[in-house]
């Protein structure tokens, strides 16, 4: 109520787009090849290249020792501990033996210390990646191929390493992939994964770990599935054969899972009296261990144990060329989902303590972890949601603490990974299992966007549901595609207002929102919220013409028509002139008549008195009287007369510029004279939409109604030039500055050319 009492004065040039690029001295930006420092070599490009792209030399000489040091150190011990059974866990979701979960919790970790630029993400196992490999292990190298003839069973050792040497392999491609990625700047292909569909992937991915560790919860032997609908088969023939359940096996995994979850509940309760968090999984794995030794738990109740961890590591294997053409596809899925998680939860760190994330060289990080992990028979890796928050919450400052995690590691696999022999793979299921508990939270998104925006719910729904059936691999792709269509399907229905004026304002808006917004008389304002472009350009053209209250197609074809008869009835006029002309005879002949005659039929607007009086003497004579009649008779005479006189006139009104207006054929005029078309959410403008605002110029032209156009983008001016949509009837001078300016022309001109004197205005 305030704002109605103070009065604003603004007095400006009324500017249309030639005059404010005089006015603001408009320039060509100069146009700069980047690729022209490519070749460019100095000490500082080098420098700057080497920091760059191994940013640890840029940070690490300045790391304030007294300061982060020893919270970089409680926060590397917290994760190894976290690591340690994660890791041997995670590899059996990837189908793998469990050492090779620390190896894959040691080389990458290292690699992204030197080439990270996050400073808190935990980079190493995780399970959504697992169970991605784990698809790819079981289905290029299921159980059925190694059968042993002799008692049908499978040679485990021959199937570990053919899924070792694909796993390895399928971490190089990975690697190279992103490597390649990061070093073209492909790193915005994260915009494509929006945080509805990673959430929903992720909630997916939860549920495919969740039942593929139900086998060794159940100590069941499932046959290998991959492909679409494989989840549910595999809960089916879980359901199938859960009576041959191993009772022990069972028990272990209930006891471990309660353990686990009593001791989270009782650091969440803890939490701020405690400097670190209880350690749990590592307390559960060493007591179970302990437990599973002491009491025999494999030879007298036929638990499952992981069996033998070699001590130290392992040399470096080149990669399988010949398997690359069968794990190409997986290798770019991976690697886009590897990226999309880390990236994300990198961001979330970035914002929350005030630094930057390059995207582009956290590709090329996660590449190389995964290029040199691969060499050392890890399988891909990317970040942990749970190890990043304990990183974070005790007190890790960079990625020294990741440093200290992976060389805490390596002690475990170099001298303590054996002491785990006996620890029963149940144990490893439930730790997987309590740690989905943060995933699997994300079923409240259903409920948060359906309040919020039911369009990302939708996202959320169809990602879920498609990986679900499809399994992650095709998943992914289905929502990515779906995602995008959706876009499309967005832009193709935007908001379509017509504006009017905010009182005593410049402002227009919506007048179906805002009751006091009032149509200017005369002019009407047209503005649509997404930019108009090839899929939405003929709706946007509809529209318009559906909302400006006129018929504009059904009116420009009734002018036609009328014209076109105006045009023929011109066309008999002049030829009737000719022939009476020629025409020397005593007599007017029957042809004139009939002519006569055909031009009363078709409503001629002209005096015909006396051409009826020569027609009704004619016929009054009989068949004799009209021959004898000579040319000197006055009434064949004023007939000619007539008949000349109404061709001149024919003439002259062709030539006159107001026969064809709507008013002379007597059709209705537009309520208004002016249309504006609010081009400000305009970001682009390819060939069909330039031929669209031709052709709307073009229309309402026909229907005497002029059009500007306001509020465009210079980006867009420049493109519009280029498609070289300026011509003699459309000129600059027809696009303003604002919608206000472009009013105030046309009600100042509603009839007149655009090339009018600057005027002044108050608003």
């Amino acid at each position: 109520m305030e704002l109605r009492k103070r009065n604003y004065y603004v007095e400006r040039p009324l500017l249309n787009q030639e005059q404010l690029e005089e006015l603001g001295c408009l320039t060509s930006a100069t146009e700069t090849h980047q690729w022209r420092t490519w070749f460019q070599c100095s000490y500082t490009r080098a420098r700057a290249l080497l920091l760059q792209h191994l940013p640890v030399l840029a940070w690490l000489p300045r790391y304030p020792v007294r300061d982060w040091l020893l919270g970089d150190l409680l926060a590397g011990l917290s994760v190894a501990i976290m690591q340690l059974p994660q890791g041997l866990a995670y590899a059996l979701l990837a189908g793998l033996p469990p050492v090779f979960g620390l190896y894959s919790s040691f080389y990458p970790v290292f690699i992204y210390f030197l080439f990270g630029t996050s400073r808190h993400i935990s980079v190493g196992t995780f399970a959504v990646m697992s169970v991605m490999v784990g698809s790819v292990t079981e289905s290029l190298a299921p159980d059925e191929d190694f059968l042993q003839a002799e008692n049908a069973t499978v040679d485990e050792e021959a199937r570990d390493a053919a899924r070792v040497q694909l796993a390895a392999t399928l971490s190089v491609l990975v690697g190279l992939f992103q490597v390649g990625l990061g070093l073209v700047h492909f790193g915005f292909v994260v915009t494509y994964l929006s945080e509805p569909l990673v959430r929903g992937y992720t909630t997916a991915a939860s549920i495919q770990v969740f039942v593929s560790q139900l086998k060794y919860v159940f100590g069941l032997q499932l046959s290998s599935r991959s492909g679409p609908l494989s989840l549910i088969y595999t809960v089916l023939e879980v359901c199938w054969k859960l009576p041959q359940s191993v009772v022990g096996t069972v028990v272990t995994a209930l006891v471990a899972g309660v353990v686990l979850v009593l001791v989270k509940l009782l650091n969440d309760k803890l939490q701020r009296h405690l400097p670190l968090p209880l350690p749990g999984e590592l307390l559960t794995l060493i007591g179970a261990t302990g437990i599973s030794y002491g009491v025999g738990l494999k030879r007298r109740f036929g638990v499952d144990v992981v069996g033998n961890i070699p001590a130290g590591l392992v040399p470096p294997v080149a990669p399988n060329p010949q398997l690359f053409a069968s794990l190409v596809g997986y290798a770019f899925t991976i690697a886009v989902v590897g990226f999309a998680i880390a990236i994300s939860l990198g961001k979330i760190f970035a914002l929350r303590h005030g630094y930057r994330v390059d995207s582009n060289q956290e590709l090329v990080a996660l590449g190389l972890s995964n290029l040199v992990g691969g060499i050392f028979r890890c399988f891909p890796v990317s970040c942990s949601m749970s190890r990043s928050l304990v990183q974070e919450s005790t007190g890790g400052n960079t990625q020294v603490a990741g440093a200290v995690s992976s060389l805490f590691i390596l002690i475990i696999i170099v001298k303590l990974g054996e002491l785990f022999q006996d620890l029963p793979k149940a144990v490893l299921a439930a730790v997987i299992i309590v740690n989905l508990k943060g995933m699997l939270k994300q079923f409240t998104d259903i409920c948060s966007l359906w309040k919020a925006n039911r369009v990302d719910l939708l996202i959320w729904l169809v990602t879920f549901v498609a990986t679900i059936l499809l399994n992650l691999d095709l998943g992914l792709a289905v929502a990515v595609v779906f995602s995008l269509l959706l876009v499309v399907f967005r832009t193709q229905l935007p908001r379509y207002s017509v504006l009017g004026q905010v009182p005593d304002t410049d402002i227009y808006r919506d007048v179906a929102e805002y009751s006091e917004a009032r149509e200017v008389p005369g002019v009407k304002i047209f503005r649509s919220s997404a930019t108009m472009y090839f899929a939405n350009a003929e709706l946007y053209s509809d529209a318009l013409k559906q909302r400006c209250g006129v018929d504009v197609d059904h009116l420009i074809s009734r002018k036609k028509k009328l014209v076109k008869k105006q045009e023929q009835k011109l066309k008999r006029l002049k030829k009737l002139q000719k022939q009476t002309a020629a025409s020397k005879d005593t007599s007017v002949s029957i042809e004139v008549h009939s002519s006569t005659r055909d031009m009363e039929s078709n409503n001629m607007e002209d005096s015909k008195a006396e051409g009826e009086g020569s027609a009704m003497s004619c016929r009054d004579g009989g068949a004799h009287a009209c021959p004898e009649r000579k040319a000197t008779d006055l009434p064949a005479v004023s007939t000619g007369n007539e008949l000349e006189g109404m061709a001149a006139s024919g003439q002259e009104g062709a030539k006159a510029p107001d026969v064809t207006t709507l008013k002379a054929l007597g059709l209705p005029q537009p309520h208004f004279h002016s249309l504006i078309l609010d081009l400000g959410a305009l970001s682009f403008v390819d060939t069909v939409c330039l031929k669209s605002l031709k052709n709307i110029f073009r229309d309402f032209r026909e229907i005497e109604v002029e059009v500007y156009m306001a509020a465009c983008h210079t980006p867009v001016v420049a493109q519009l030039e280029a498609g070289h949509f300026f011509d003699a009837s459309i000129t600059k001078q027809h696009l303003f500055a604002s919608v206000h300016d472009a009013v105030l022309f046309a009600l100042q001109h509603p009839r007149s050319s655009p090339a009018s004197p600057v005027l002044m205005t108050k608003l």
